[in-house]
């Protein structure tokens, strides 16, 4: 084992081009940093501790099978001290490794760990803006090139006719064959309302499953943020409405099209990663009642079928006040006057990359 660490200290890491994201890390802080499988944590890692002495890092990949875990166990505190390691890095850690004293600890993992001296960072697939740091030029095509790749940033390195098959496969490696097949499902019901029930009704037709285990399953994909769930202003028992991490797998993980859910997804993602507090209404894609604000999923809408909806839903504007209304289109930017709320059309591209 002591051969094999020698070897890890010595190797040569290599990133081919790192393109910066929203999170970055910072010397003299140990980070857990968590996020679904090709989200980037590894690169993310890696380019960090090429800005650093190499002799003062150690990089280690826990699914390496070469590891013997009880002779690692017993040889890797020694080995830090002897060397003065630094720095550490786990990737894809396990809790069966043992973390020795170290000045910084980096673990990376689909799950969260429980660490309460490490500090936690969420590692999403790219959103517009990172998105955008891969493209040669930023026009109409950009956009087009989004929706077509999605947010995880080896799809740039991915031939086209490749793609679909490149995430069933990472998604099969990452996730165990209950997960998958509900993630299947899901993808089939992005945006839509969906219970759990409604998911083991539909695949208890087609397969033996325990209703314990799958009800386990998806709480898991949803701790592993490979789903996420919105619930009903106001009405927490409702149905939620399940969205994917990535806009790429409605498309890799099933046959059905539909623009307008995709874009609905993309943009909820966008306001994920803002944190704010998010619900859906009847009529409503989102509400914001921290914001006071509506934002509408509408990719060709034009004034016509925007006054329209907002007469449908004026009811909510006014019991909620409701200051601001933006439907969000692919092209289309208006405004309209409305006696409570300022009604905006704005494209994609420039909504996602305001504030």
């Amino acid at each position: 084992m002591q051969i094999l660490l020698e070897e890890f200290y010595k190797t040569d890491l290599i990133v081919n081009k790192f393109h910066f994201r929203k999170l970055f890390l910072e010397q003299n802080t140990s980070y857990q940093i968590n996020g679904i499988s090709q989200s980037g944590k590894t690169k993310l890692v890696k380019n960090y501790l090429l800005e650093l002495k190499k002799s003062s890092y150690l990089y280690i990949d826990c699914l390496d099978v070469r590891i013997d875990l009880h002779s690692f166990n017993t040889y890797i505190s020694d080995f830090c001290t002897q060397n003065k390691i630094d720095v550490l890095v786990y990737d894809n850690y396990m809790e069966s490794f043992k973390i020795p004293n170290v000045s910084q600890l980096i673990l990376t993992s689909q799950l969260p760990i429980d660490n309460q001296y490490l500090k936690q960072l969420t590692l999403y697939p790219l959103d517009y803006e990172e998105f955008l740091a891969y493209e040669h030029k930023y026009d109409s095509t950009a956009l087009n090139h989004f929706f077509q790749l999605g947010g995880y940033p080896s799809m740039h390195k991915v031939n086209s006719d490749e793609r679909n098959i490149y995430i069933q496969k990472s998604l099969q490696y990452a996730l165990d064959p209950q997960e998958f097949e509900i993630l299947k499902l899901c993808a089939k019901m992005a945006t839509l309302k969906l219970s759990v029930f409604s998911l083991y009704e539909r695949l208890k037709q087609t397969q033996k499953v325990s209703k314990d285990k799958l009800y386990k399953s998806f709480d898991t994909l949803i701790y592993k943020n490979y789903i996420h769930l919105l619930s009903k202003f106001e009405h927490q028992r409702a149905t939620k409405k399940v969205y994917l991490c990535d806009i790429s797998l409605k498309s890799a993980l099933s046959s059905e099209k539909h623009f307008g859910r995709v874009f609905e997804n993309m943009l909820y993602l966008e306001l994920l990663k803002h944190q704010h507090q998010l619900y859906y209404a009847e009529g409503i894609e989102f509400y914001l009642p921290q914001k006071n604000e509506v934002i509408l999923s509408m990719p060709f809408a034009d004034e016509r079928t925007l006054f329209k909806k907002v007469e449908a839903i004026e009811a909510f504007i006014v019991t909620h006040g409701v200051t601001q209304i933006t439907a969000v289109t692919m092209n289309h930017e208006s405004s309209l006057s409305h006696p409570f709320s300022r009604i905006e059309m704005i494209p994609f591209d420039i909504w996602a990359l305001g504030d």
